[in-house]
């Protein structure tokens, strides 16, 4: 007879959380074990983890650090739990949301059920149509800062069961290694890369912003993804005395606003005829600023919108440009739509959310590329780039399922 556990864990639980787990893929932990050599003995290790998650005896290992490289430059560390800390984090996960996701600020939009990035953009596009002025915020290293006390306090109001708690505590406290053995102790903040961190950070922004701000400006609406922050207001003097609130407020939190990324942006269109060094902001990789837009009676007005941002556009370039699909000439159509296509359609719906005419470059780049693919793979079309042209436009036309943009008339 099994002996009884300090702690009421469902075995089914643990089960879910690394069926989710494998869903979400991901790479390797400190230990260098994959999720395929988690499941060679995949019974046993979900026992041996079950075990120690009820008996209390469950210690994570320490998150592998690594480095990746930031749009803004420079780089930012994440830390990579082991698979078997990762199915943990889940298990601890299912059990929190259900008990915050009630009390969650409805402009709240990032990492959440039935919340999503296009949701927050549709809002914040509202409100710049309604109101002339923009806070954009930048919380310096947020994930990286957040105070473990406040943290457990912010948990430990929602009532979770004492093993969430717990581990919770735990998992802020590991250190970090390195590929190269280093160690590098934490004191603070929640690694980004853990399946728990972005409820967390949700967590911890409720108290610390959102519902301060619903307290103290109840009138001022917002948009939040994670630590993405923009605030709508209806004059420069509101922005500017707003941003001074916040910053001691944040500061209340043990968190610091940037100086040098946090800015105030006029909203200007047709409409606004004032003036402000800064007419332009991004947010979650749209850029909103005046635009030509024609209305429902053809006239052309500016408009203040967003549309896909240059630094979005940039990257998708440069990943485009890695795949090096020219030199792919061993292979046939269907295999680079195979291989390419899934990643064309998922930037084209997202960022074709809003102003798709903005894709037509990406479109038409990644049309020139393979044009020059054609022209390396056969051997006749060697030296003619309009004869390689009109081949690609008539697979175009023929088979416009093979790649998002044909199915988009976008291929010119």
């Amino acid at each position: 007879m099994e002996k009884a556990k300090p702690f009421e864990i469902p075995k089914k639980l643990v089960w879910v959380a690394f069926q989710l787990i494998k869903g979400n893929g991901g790479a390797a932990g400190i230990d260098g074990q994959t999720i395929e050599g988690f499941e060679e003995s995949l019974k046993d290790n979900l026992y041996k983890l079950w075990n120690r998650m009820s008996s209390g005896s469950y210690f994570p290992s320490a998150v592998r650090r690594m480095e990746i490289p930031k749009k803004s430059g420079g780089k930012r560390p994440l830390g990579i739990p082991t698979v078997t800390d990762r199915i943990a984090q889940m298990v601890a996960k299912m059990v929190l949301e259900p008990l915050l996701e009630p009390h969650f600020h409805e402009d709240s939009y990032g990492y959440r059920p039935n919340k999503s990035a296009h949701q927050a953009l549709e809002k914040a596009r509202q409100r710049c149509w309604e109101n002339d002025w923009v806070l954009d915020l930048d919380i310096k290293g947020f994930f990286d800062t957040i105070d473990p006390e406040l943290m457990i306090k912010a948990v430990r109001w929602h009532k979770p069961p004492r093993w969430v708690e717990l581990y919770i505590q735990r998992w802020l406290a590991v250190p970090a290694q390195d590929d190269q053995g280093t160690m590098y102790v934490r004191d603070k903040g929640t690694p980004q890369g853990g399946v728990i961190s972005p409820l967390l950070a949700n967590l911890y922004l409720h108290y610390a912003f959102d519902m301060w701000m619903k307290r103290t400006y109840p009138g001022i609406g917002f948009e939040r993804y994670a630590d993405d922050i923009v605030i709508h207001c209806r004059s420069l003097t509101e922005a500017q005395e707003l941003k001074q609130r916040i910053e001691l407020r944040l500061a209340e939190c043990k968190l610091t606003v940037s100086q040098e990324k946090t800015k105030i942006i006029y909203c200007k269109d047709s409409n606004r005829i004032g003036k402000h060094e800064r007419i332009e902001f991004d947010f979650l990789g749209f850029s909103f600023r005046p635009r030509l837009a024609k209305n429902k009676q053809g006239k052309f007005f500016v408009s203040f919108s967003p549309a896909i941002s240059r630094k979005a556009e940039k990257a998708i370039r440069d990943e485009i440009r890695s795949w090096k699909l020219h030199l792919r000439a061993d292979k046939d159509l269907d295999y680079l739509s195979g291989v390419f296509n899934p990643k064309l359609r998922g930037w084209i719906q997202y960022y074709g959310k809003f102003r798709t005419s903005a894709l037509r470059g990406l479109c038409a780049m990644f049309q020139n590329i393979l044009v020059k693919w054609a022209r390396k793979k056969f051997k006749s079309l060697k030296r003619s780039w309009q004869r390689a042209r009109d081949l690609i436009n008539k697979m175009a036309r023929t088979r416009p399922t093979m790649f998002i943009h044909w199915e988009l008339g976008m291929c010119r």
